[in-house]
């Protein structure tokens, strides 16, 4: 019974380490205007605006 709740707690721990998140940069939550590439590039740590700019995606 004991081995049987560990893999369950076990189980559940993976399951929830699959769940990812998606970080959504139109918006600057204090002003409500859209956020620059380059700032957006400066919070994220890339090296290039270009997936933060719209003109920009394929």
């Amino acid at each position: 019974m004991k081995s049987f709740v560990v893999l369950l707690v076990c189980s559940f721990a993976l399951m929830l380490s699959g769940c990812s998140t998606t970080v959504h940069t139109t918006r600057n939550s204090n002003s409500g205007k859209p956020l620059p590439p380059g700032q957006a590039k400066k919070i994220y740590g890339t090296k290039s605006a270009k997936p933060f700019a719209p003109g920009q995606q394929k």
